[in-house]
Formats: structure tokens, C-alpha cells, sequence
């Protein structure tokens, strides 16, 4: 079936893990604004669409603790949780909509997927992602991603 990601607000990590871990056994991301997607890995996959929205370098956004941070992990990494930076969400939600067909087109062509993306397709998933970071930094809140294996 393959891995699914779920790109979600929280107000911190305690309410990231809250989001994902679930104790009331509804679905992860309940009562949370969020999407899933199949395929596009935040930490692998996201890391030159965030070079192109921010302007850092790979090198500098790998070494920022929040890209990838381990928020929590459920059994052997059936589940995990990790975050994206601060620096991503802040540009996300600030960068004009119009961008985000460029910012595609030369994701789909950074070599990260393992066959040719549709620019379309990564269009349209950074426009749920810029609503949702958009939506995070009015509220103070901080982007994530929970992996499904």
C-alpha cells in the first residue's frame, strides 16, 4: 500500500503527540487541521521545495533542529510524528499563491523523486500546505508530519 503522510497543526509538540497518539481511538488528526498525501517524504522529499520557498541551503535547513525532529513514535515505527521548521512554515504562509506553480515545477525537477513528478499534483499539495501554514501562524502554531508505514 505504501507509506501515508499526514501534514497537520499543533500549538506544540505535547499537542503534536496528542494529535497523532490518540487516546480517545478516534482517527490521527482528528479535531486538528490537516491533509494526508501519499509520497512525499517532510523530511526527504519536502527538503527542496523548502530550499525553494525559504532560500536556505539544504546544509543550513538540515541542521535546523525542528526539520525532522522526532516528536514521537508509536511500537517499532509503524507510527511516527516529526516536525517541520519553523522557518518553512513562516515562508509557506507569507509566500504569494501565485509562486507556487514555479516553486513545483522546479521541485519536480530536483531529482528528489524517484520518477518525474506531476507539477500539478505538487502545485496543488503545496496549496493545502501554504492554507495550512498559513492558518498555523495566525493561530502560533507549528507544522508536522505523521507517517504511516
Amino acid at each position: 500500500m505504501g507509506a501515508l503522510f499526514g501534514y497537520y497543526a499543533a500549538a506544540d509538540d505535547e499537542d503534536a503527540i496528542r494529535a497523532v497518539f490518540r487516546e480517545d481511538g478516534r482517527p490521527m488528526g482528528t479535531g486538528y487541521d490537516s491533509f494526508v498525501v501519499k509520497g512525499i517524504d517532510p523530511v526527504v522529499d519536502l527538503l527542496p521545495a523548502e530550499a525553494l520557498v525559504t532560500g536556505r541551503t539544504a546544509d543550513v535547513i538540515e541542521a535546523d533542529p525542528r526539520h525532522g525532529h522526532l516528536v514521537g513514535m508509536a511500537g517499532d515505527g509503524e507510527v511516527v510524528s516529526v516536525s517541520l521548521t519553523d522557518s518553512f512554515c513562516d515562508s509557506l504562509a507569507r509566500l504569494d499563491r501565485k509562486r507556487l506553480s514555479e516553486v513545483a515545477r522546479s521541485w519536480s525537477a530536483s531529482g528528489v523523486f524517484s520518477k518525474q513528478a506531476d507539477p500539478n499534483g505538487l502545485t496543488g499539495f503545496l496549496k493545502d500546505l501554504a492554507a495550512l501554514a498559513e492558518k498555523a501562524s495566525v493561530r502560533g502554531q507549528r507544522l508536522y508530519c505523521w507517517v504511516c508505514l
